[in-house]
């Protein structure tokens, strides 16, 4: 929103929310009947190409965004190497309301301007009278109204909303007040519109001038340097016509230089070049190479997470994981997905975090949950995470942490597998178990006589039983076997408070949200309290019991480029695993925490605490 919103600021279908879309049903049933009426040498094919199109659009933008997303988090070539937050994804939410006025225009062209209707596939001279009427009166206009626009009275009513995103996204482009998005095409339909009135207009022209349009918009703000110097080596004038991100990036910081276009030429034409504008772009082309110090490893859990991965939708991405009903309509890029994760074997890196001077990133494992349980999957899972991890060594990185089912037990023994086939390992790698312990422990609610233990014993399962039976609280399973395998974990002492139950009357629960059954969660009594200790999350069934989160912390304001949830976790929450890893890197601790090994619980708590991560208590 504009620091002082001007009229006509809100987009006229914003109640509709996800509907607005409907708006072009008049326009597409036009079309339709318009072409199913005529006879079939007469019938308006431009019609019934404007929605494919206007989908093609789409498409077009959420590619620059997932390339730019992609780029920006691994890329040496960022322009602006600072952060964005929730703020600016939910401004840029709407983006596509751009998509949804140019329908509406287009279609209601179709009706009052015949000339349109079943255009000639290619006219050379209407795309050299588009590309004319584009240099020359377009970007002369649109310097002026730039300008125009930065003037107080205007900036503060309008533009200002543009200017809100200092560090830009290719939708950072498109994203105005409804007014100003009025003006601006206003200005673009002079070489839109002059061809057609001509009779030279054609669809290639028409659709690709608009296309070309969109690229540039999109690169522009795309946050890094794409446009190689060679151009600029061999063709020196082109500095005057063609921009590069980086001049645009210069806009978005110093707001009063850089106004032009696509074309820099007026900015040298009145005065308003940048500086800094040939150096920036020398040092983006250059980049620098970053120095992580602590590399936190997940992978996606369903087929339809991938697009809640930070390179895929930035709405999806900053809001907890959950089911949609659209997705269906992507199958191909879903299963796509899939079987290109058959035969991909390298890690990727999905975020970026800043936490003071220490420096964060986030990589992936190109699996899927279920593909972790294929047992001739297994070899090459591990191949990749010791890859990862002799890789992070390389880069310089402090610490490696092991998210979801990369520290699985019978996977790689919580990470041992990794530092017995290589000892002499510099970086530490932390499996998140004490935390993760310590969180559970911590959540117990006071007063506790009697805990129920459902669910497979894991390393953390046994770590929260032994601190249990330490504190004098009991600790109940149901199965025979489950009860000799604790008694295995725990030093003997400690037995007389491990309970074999063949009833469910505890009103405390840690379950692995991974494998408690429904069942089992109907049998519990009214008033339970189900603690995960796993990092699958428990689907609550009943609205008599409280449900706990994962083991997760509210992340401190410091903690810098967060703009994505962490799977089901709700916002600028991290799960204890990604957490442990951070401060093990803060504490500079030089053991690993991996296999069998435990750190010490209290020292581990109090560290956390005293770094400003507070444990997530849902409401």
């Amino acid at each position: 929103m504009a620091s002082r919103p001007g009229p006509l600021t809100e987009w006229p279908w914003k109640k509709l929310g996800n509907f607005k879309y409907m708006v072009l049903a008049p326009g597409l049933a036009y079309s339709i009947y318009s072409f199913l009426s005529n006879k079939e040498g007469e019938r308006d094919r431009t019609g019934m190409l404007l929605l494919p199109y206007l989908l093609s659009r789409i498409i077009h933008h959420q590619a620059w965004i997932s390339l730019a997303r992609f780029k920006t988090v691994q890329s040496k070539h960022r322009i602006l190497d600072k952060g964005i937050e929730f703020e600016q994804v939910d401004r840029e939410r709407n983006w596509d309301d751009l998509i949804v006025l140019n329908g509406i225009i287009f279609y209601a062209a179709l009706i009052v301007i015949p000339e349109i209707k079943n255009m000639p596939w290619w006219r050379t001279d209407g795309a050299v009278l588009t590309i004319l009427l584009h240099i020359g009166p377009v970007e002369f206009l649109y310097y002026w109204l730039h300008r125009a626009l930065h003037h107080h009275f205007l900036y503060s009513r309008y533009h200002s909303h543009h200017h809100s995103s200092i560090v830009t996204e290719p939708i950072s482009a498109v994203v105005h007040p409804f007014a100003e998005h009025i003006m601006y095409f206003t200005l673009f339909a002079i070489p839109v519109l002059f061809p057609v009135l001509n009779g030279t207009t054609s669809l290639l022209q028409q659709f690709g001038y608009i296309t070309c349009v969109d690229f540039l918009n999109s690169m522009g703000h795309c946050n890094f340097e794409v446009v190689p110097k060679w151009i600029f080596d061999t063709l020196p004038f082109l500095k005057y016509i063609v921009y590069t991100p980086s001049f645009h990036s210069l806009h978005h910081t110093q707001f009063r230089t850089n106004l032009s276009l696509f074309m820099p030429f007026y900015d040298y034409l009145y005065g308003t070049m940048d500086n800094a504008t040939d150096s920036l772009y020398e040092t983006s082309l250059k980049g620098k190479t970053e120095k992580p110090d602590v590399i936190h490893l997940t992978h996606p859990t369903t087929l339809e997470s991938i697009y809640h991965l930070r390179p895929g939708f930035p709405s999806l991405a900053s809001g907890p994981y959950g089911e949609k009903w659209y997705f269906w309509m992507l199958w191909p890029v879903t299963y796509g997905c899939m079987l290109t994760s058959w035969i991909y074997d390298s890690v990727f890196t999905v975020e970026r975090h800043i936490y003071n001077d220490l420096k964060m990133q986030t990589w992936a494992v190109p699996r899927y949950s279920f593909q972790y349980f294929l047992p001739w999957q297994k070899e090459k899972i591990n191949r990749m995470i010791e890859k990862a991890i002799l890789d992070a060594e390389e880069k310089g990185a402090k610490v490696f942490s092991l998210g979801l089912l990369n520290q699985g037990e019978e996977l790689n023994g919580n990470g041992e597998l990794y530092l017995r086939k290589n000892p002499s390992l510099k970086i530490r790698i932390s499996d998140g178990s004490t935390l993760t312990v310590a969180v559970v422990l911590n959540s117990i609610p006071q007063g506790t006589k009697q805990v129920a233990l459902a669910g497979k014993l894991t390393k953390i399962a046994c770590g929260i039983a032994e601190g249990l039976c330490q504190k004098e609280v009991q600790v109940a399973v149901v199965s025979k076997d489950d009860l000799e395998k604790l008694k295995l974990q725990l030093p003997k002492d400690l037995w007389s408070n491990l309970v074999l139950s063949t009833n469910y009357t505890q009103k405390v629960w840690l379950v692995d949200g991974g494998t408690l059954t429904k069942e089992e969660q109907k049998q519990a009594p009214c008033g339970t309290h189900f603690i995960p200790f796993s990092q699958l999350p428990l689907k609550g069934l009943r609205k008599d019991c409280v449900y706990y989160s994962t083991p997760a912390f509210v992340i401190p304001k410091a903690l810098e480029n967060v703009h994505a949830c962490e799977n089901w976790l709700p916002r600028r929450v991290m799960s204890a695993w990604h957490v442990s890893g951070i401060v093990h890197a803060l504490e500079g601790w030089e053991e690993h925490e991996c296999g069998e090994k435990f750190l010490d619980k209290d020292r581990v708590w109090k560290a956390t605490l005293r770094h400003g991560f507070l444990p997530f208590i849902p409401t």
